[in-house]
């Protein structure tokens, strides 16, 4: 864990169309959410929670204070203005210390530069950026380290099996649905390949092989439409989503 990450929110009672001008305010619309917690409307001023955001992303703990209220929150939703980028909403999903939380954090690779490969002049190629972990809040890790300081020949790779997690840390393993034990087997997330020796002009190759596979930029607007108009879309975003505790409707619909 790097250092800790702490927020002042102000709750809020400004919701719907009428959160645009907070934005022009400078201020970020956000909601804290989680078990047992009714979801509270709050803001922030929006430099302030675009640094908390570079620091925490969504692998670290957030330190909450919300008037008199503390809270241990991950943040699990965060909407950018699509022109400036600039945060537009943020959705906290607050934790328990003695809980565990499954959080995504970026693969590092440690040795670049110092593997035969490289210096024989073969390329490292990271295939994987990121994984899903499992541990205490306070005990997420900022990142998972990878060495590739070993490696010397093309072919060769390393998995994440070869990475060392800090204590009480584990990799979250996902059932691929098959129901065939051998084939769960096979899909081990240690077995997943992190990065792998490629000698240059095979991966020129490669790349050139999938760039002549790639859709032309009138393919992809014709399958996916236009862009939506922002004005178009909700004026704020309420959490949900995958392996979340949504707040229930009556408070959301309260919370508008």
């Amino acid at each position: 864990m790097g250092d800790k990450v702490t927020l002042k929110l102000d709750e809020r009672d400004v919701h719907g169309k009428k959160v645009a001008k907070l934005r022009r305010d400078g201020l970020v619309p956000a909601v804290v959410y989680g078990p047992g917690v009714d979801p509270i409307s709050v803001q922030v001023p929006v430099n302030i929670m675009e640094k908390a955001y570079a620091v925490a992303g969504k692998h670290a703990p957030v330190h909450l204070t919300i008037g008199a209220k503390k809270k241990i929150a991950m943040i699990k939703d965060v909407d950018h203005d699509p022109v400036k980028r600039t945060i537009t909403h943020v959705s906290f999903h607050a934790v328990k210390a003695s809980d565990p939380v499954v959080a995504e954090v970026p693969i590092v690779l440690v040795g670049e530069g110092e593997s035969e490969a490289e210096k024989a002049g073969l390329i490292v190629l990271q295939a994987l950026d990121k994984i899903e972990v499992k541990a205490l809040p306070m005990d997420l890790p900022d990142s998972v380290q990878v060495s590739i300081a070993d490696l010397k020949e093309a072919g060769e790779k390393v998995t994440l099996g070869d990475a060392t997690l800090p204590e009480g840390v584990e990799f979250v393993e996902h059932d691929s649905g098959h129901g065939d034990e051998e084939e769960e087997e096979k899909q081990r997330v240690t077995d997943l390949m992190v990065a792998s020796v490629w000698e240059p002009a095979a991966l020129q190759a490669q790349n050139e092989a999938a760039a002549g596979d790639a859709e032309s930029p009138a393919d992809v607007e014709s399958e996916h439409g236009e862009d939506t108009d922002q004005e178009s879309q909700a004026e704020e975003k309420m959490p949900g989503g995958h392996a979340q505790d949504e707040p229930k409707q009556a408070n959301v619909d309260a919370n508008k």
